[in-house]
């Protein structure tokens, strides 16, 4: 075990019980000595096997996730952790509704996802962040996380993390998602729906103002890459980030995917249909 585990597992824990009412109640769930749990968060003391199962079973996450770095788990928890079902269900809402009874099934599409496009506001460069479809009560979301690492130094400038909602409309797939940690950021993504038997790489078109732009929205192509249902997130963390398209590190199929060019005779950004 290395150094530091002990102190990485109680804050990741401390993470996954702010999740819920309360500590006790937790414990009580878990069927897991209060007195004992105390000692898992405060670092003295090591679950058994038995109990790391319990935990592990309990918060819906794995024992290799759950002795990661903190920052890295709290990356993986955004990732997989489920919204709160509303309480009601609100005027407003209703329009969201209207468009959820007429969206088809998105079952096939539950999965991860690379998802590729040029930054919009750094100049130049490819962004890789990486995405999940979910179900949840019949319908589908949509989770995404971009890492700002300068592609020169390798050093992390910052953030993006969005949440939203998905509708399968008309034979393509609607993507709606804002920026959750200021609230100052949606992004609307149009795909084509896929009719291969194996599902590989969705295209499409996204639209958005991120804020270092200034009030300047912008359009671009976007792929996204398909991984699988069961990833290693830790892994698949580790390669996103901001690329130069001639980095090698995007393929060059990628590349000219998600390349912004407006042909001769065309007057709008659009796609071919794959």
């Amino acid at each position: 075990m290395r150094w530091g585990m002990e102190n990485d597992l109680a804050q990741n824990l401390a993470l996954l019980c702010s999740y819920h009412s309360s500590i006790a109640e937790a414990c009580r769930r878990l069927q897991i000595n209060r007195q004992q749990f105390n000692k898992y968060l405060s670092g003295q003391s090591h679950p058994s096997r038995r109990n790391m199962r319990k935990l592990c079973d309990f918060f819906g996450v794995t024992e290799a996730e759950i002795l990661m770095e903190p920052a890295q788990f709290e990356q993986i928890v955004a990732l997989k952790r489920k919204p709160d079902p509303l309480p009601q269900m609100r005027r407003p809402l209703l329009h969201l509704e209207a468009l959820y009874r007429r969206s088809l099934s998105m079952e096939k599409y539950v999965g991860y996802y690379y998802r590729y496009f040029y930054s919009f506001g750094n100049k130049g460069l490819i962004t890789r962040s990486l995405a999940t479809i979910y179900a949840d009560g019949g319908r589908y979301y949509w989770k995404n996380i971009e890492v700002l690492r300068d592609p020169d130094t390798g050093k992390t400038k910052g953030m993006n993390k969005y949440t939203g909602a998905l509708f399968y409309l008309a034979d393509r797939i609607h993507i709606i998602e804002y920026e959750t940690l200021d609230f100052k950021s949606i992004t609307q993504v149009t795909l084509y729906a896929s009719h291969q038997h194996r599902l590989l790489r969705l295209m499409g078109i996204q639209t958005g103002g991120p804020t270092r732009r200034g009030r300047k929205p912008g359009a671009s192509k976007v792929a996204l890459d398909f991984l699988g249902r069961d990833v290693d997130l830790r892994k698949a963390m580790a390669r996103i980030g901001m690329f130069h398209p001639d980095s090698g590190e995007i393929p060059a199929d990628i590349v000219a995917l998600v390349a912004n060019d407006v042909p001769p005779g065309a007057y709008v950004l659009e796609v071919d249909e794959p």
